[in-house]
């Protein structure tokens, strides 16, 4: 899960439970603000039923508690507090919508008061602490949308180390700040520099060492034609031979190291015939094919197709008997040849100049070239023997 779902989850998780306290604490206040306003002015409601007939009394408790009369009052839809109903009238204590004055209401026989109390200074404190509930939620919320834009970055920098990662050298983050963030950014860049720098050092000298040991191997192989002792001759035939396998193959794997794929979709079928097509066959009956079902391919065809011939040409020069078979069936593309077992791990041949003592024959390149062109593509190369063959498979 990556850091901004996590923080996100976070942030819905805070946001709900803080919303929950919220409501939570505004139901519990207004349930005890009101219940306390509500006695208070019952209180003075009955104070002033006894002292109704006395004008001196009255205007004493309307300034004791701060009451003012109200002559010509528009009735309106407020909500009721609290409503009594005695023998010669009632007493209605409302409280008028989105305001913090409470409306009495009191009638005694032919005598009928409505009066508006001051502000309630519960009241306010109520609406105080649910501004102060909102203020931190949006302050929450705020917070979030800072974390998401500082982190932000985060996800141009893993694009583009990905990019490297994949082939392009040329790749670099664009950051410009102060932080933490700003820091890995110019560390990248100077790293991704200095290993551009190296590969492509590298590259020019591979291919340098190239053309100048086919030169030479070109010129020996031409001398060799002049030699009459034929034994000699193919002894040095062979020496330059497998000088220049080992020169194709060393350069083949290092190319593998820096080269980008070129994706294509392809079926399993072109994929063999290409593959056969890069080997010199003196017999097509050595070999069988049985494509089962011709699944696509979503790869890079030259480097995938060398990987199989690789692997063809291991079954061909160790196989005790013929034909080999070669399988493509359920996005797997199998290589079957009767011989001995491998008497150590698949991963043993996997890496360079690796082979059976008793094969001697080539340089123990083939099969790790094989294993860094599927290791590239993110497939899988598995080793198996059953029924006196090795059996070897490549996973798509």
């Amino acid at each position: 899960m990556s850091i901004f779902k996590k923080i996100s989850i976070l942030f819905i998780f805070s946001l709900i439970l803080m919303s929950i306290i919220g409501f939570w604490t505004d139901s519990i206040n207004s349930k005890r603000i009101d219940s306390l306003i509500k006695d208070k002015y019952i209180e003075i409601s009955n104070e002033i039923l006894v002292n109704i007939n006395n004008e001196k009394d009255l205007n004493n408790i309307y300034l004791k508690y701060e009451l003012e009369p109200i002559l010509d009052y528009e009735d309106k839809n407020n909500e009721v507090f609290y409503f009594k109903k005695h023998t010669f009238g009632f007493i209605s204590i409302q409280k008028e919508s989105f305001d913090d004055e409470l409306i009495i209401k009191i009638k005694y026989l032919d005598e009928f008061l409505i009066l508006k109390t001051q502000d309630e200074e519960n009241i306010n404190d109520k609406l105080i602490l649910n501004i102060l509930i909102f203020i931190d939620i949006f302050i929450l919320m705020l917070t979030f949308i800072y974390i998401l834009n500082l982190l932000s970055p985060l996800k141009k920098i893993t694009q583009k180390i990905t990019s490297f990662a994949n082939g392009d050298l040329s790749s670099r983050i664009d950051i410009k700040s102060n932080d933490e963030i700003g820091i890995l950014s110019n560390s990248f860049n100077q790293m991704a520099s200095s290993l551009q720098s190296l590969i492509q050092t590298r590259e020019e000298l591979l291919r340098d060492i190239g053309h100048e040991l086919r030169t030479p191997i070109a010129k020996g192989k031409f001398a060799i034609e002049k030699i009459d002792d034929f034994s000699q001759k193919e002894l040095l035939k062979k020496i330059f031979n497998d000088l220049e396998i080992l020169t194709d193959e060393l350069i083949e794997l290092e190319k593998l190291n820096s080269n980008k794929l070129n994706i294509s979709t392809f079926s399993s079928e072109t994929l063999i015939i290409e593959s056969l097509s890069k080997l010199y066959l003196d017999d097509e009956s050595k070999i069988e094919i049985f494509i089962k079902n011709d699944f696509k391919i979503n790869a890079d065809l030259a480097y995938l197709s060398t990987a199989l011939k690789n692997l063809i040409q291991n079954a061909l020069k160790y196989s005790i008997s013929f034909p080999i078979e070669i399988y493509a069936q359920d996005n797997k593309i199998i290589v079957k040849n009767e011989g001995e077992k491998l008497s150590k791990e698949l991963e043993y041949y996997l890496r360079p100049f690796t082979q059976e003592l008793s094969q001697r024959d080539g340089f123990g390149l083939g099969l790790s070239i094989v294993q860094k062109i599927i290791s590239k593509h993110n497939f899988k190369l598995e080793y198996d023997y059953s029924d006196n063959k090795n059996i070897f498979t490549i996973i798509i």
